[in-house]
């Protein structure tokens, strides 16, 4: 083809003219010694399958010969239910052994949702983050129950499609993608960000292990959400009904059937009191400091909710508590919204820095646009800058605290 000489110089990294191409790589067949260490993680995966049958088999011989039947939930200690989660922190520790998922798979599935966008920062990220804010937007947990298994129909769709781009057009047919033609004018770094099949800038499959953790994830709260409407298991592990949003807060005690640990009867009830006492002002402070992590418009919005919540300080928990969620829906919402933009922005840090910088530098000092991907080209080499690139830190992980705190609380 006829391309330019520093296209012709960026081409010679693909891997159609970098050496001789073996068509049988595509399909999975590769010359490797020794065999053994090529075939290590198939036989890894084939011995711990053969050890699940095994003892599956095992219980359910066992549980014939004796007559006993099959307890109802799959747990590890079978005689530990909700009435012992408030004797002790022994019991505390073993029925979470038992229901941690059954108790918090849907937010441990929604901080999933939030690594995958800050993880890949790409195309598919925003469609995560946009399936997100569908999510939350029901609110209710039945009514996202409702539409759960739409969700875990998506990630299996997009993680099956995106490991068909990953694999790509044989390259033995010696056919460049349409976008690597000489007159086209899409860069590496945003064929990168759209996650495009490519020969010279390969879509990482790495990103495709924190899809499936999603999916994995989602998948067991799928069945979470249809054992949590089994009388059976609700007698084993409690219900998950919410709090009715028109009780007050302040006479919340007369309807709550949890012992009272304010005495401190034992170190479980410390922990409690911990946890229920100076909680509110953690997930304040992790506002703070993320709001101050960067100088931002975005960041500007985390302080002016601190400050607004250490207004009332702790006279918002006494308020009743349609109007205490209502204050943390927004919260939420506000959290979900300014990680949504920036990896909608990711394709201007990453893709169009360095137009950026020469033509809307105030911009990237607005939104504090940074890269903080890997792997994306000129991105370390942009030092003489300084004075237009915000700090490259790491407040995504800030955003992640402060979402899984806020999430729960």
């Amino acid at each position: 083809m006829n391309y330019k000489d520093e296209e012709k110089k960026e081409m010679m990294n693909s891997i159609l003219y970098s050496s001789p191409i073996d068509p049988t790589e595509w399909v999975g067949l590769k010359k490797f010694s020794p065999l053994l260490e090529y075939l290590r993680n198939n036989l890894l995966m084939l011995a711990i399958l053969a050890f699940e049958v095994t003892i599956y088999r095992h219980q359910e011989y066992y549980r014939l010969r004796n007559n006993l039947t099959a307890p109802v939930t799959k747990t590890i200690f079978h005689d530990i239910t909700r009435q012992h989660l408030d004797d002790g922190i022994v019991n505390c520790a073993r029925y979470f052994i038992n229901y941690f998922f059954y108790k918090f798979g849907l937010e441990t599935c929604l901080l999933l949702a939030v690594n995958v966008i800050g993880q890949r920062m790409d195309f598919y990220a925003a469609i995560h983050a946009f399936c997100l804010i569908a999510v939350m937007y029901r609110r209710r947990r039945k009514a996202i129950a409702e539409i759960w298994p739409k969700y875990c129909c998506f990630l299996a769709c997009i993680l099956t499609f995106q490991y068909f781009i990953c694999i790509g057009i044989p390259p033995a047919a010696c056919k460049d993608y349409p976008w690597r033609f000489p007159n086209a004018t899409v860069d590496s770094n945003v064929i990168k960000w759209l996650y495009f099949p490519d020969f010279h800038t390969r879509p990482n499959p790495v990103f495709l292990v924190y899809d499936f953790m999603l999916l994995l994830c989602a998948s067991l709260q799928r069945q979470v959400f249809e054992e949590e409407n089994k009388a059976a298991v609700r007698i084993m592990a409690g219900d998950n009904v919410e709090i009715c949003r028109d009780l007050d807060a302040a006479s919340f005690s007369q309807h709550n059937p949890v012992p009272d640990f304010i005495h401190c009867r034992s170190y479980l009830d410390m922990f409690k009191v911990i946890m229920f006492s100076y909680l509110f002002w953690f997930v304040l402070t992790i506002i703070f400091i993320t709001g101050t992590t960067r100088i931002s418009i975005f960041c500007m919005g985390y302080l002016v909710a601190c400050f607004y919540f250490l207004l009332f300080g702790g006279d918002l928990l006494l308020k009743p508590i349609k109007s205490i969620l209502r204050y943390w829906d927004f919260l939420i919402a506000y959290n979900i919204f300014v990680i949504t933009m920036k990896n909608v922005l990711s394709i201007a840090a990453c893709g169009y820095i360095n137009s950026l910088i020469t033509n809307s530098c105030w911009l990237i000092q607005a939104l504090s646009l940074a890269c903080t991907i890997k792997d994306y080209k000129n991105r370390n080499n942009l030092g003489q800058h300084l004075f237009c690139i915000p700090f490259a830190s790491e407040e995504s992980l800030h955003e992640l605290l402060f979402f899984a705190c806020s999430c729960r609380y």
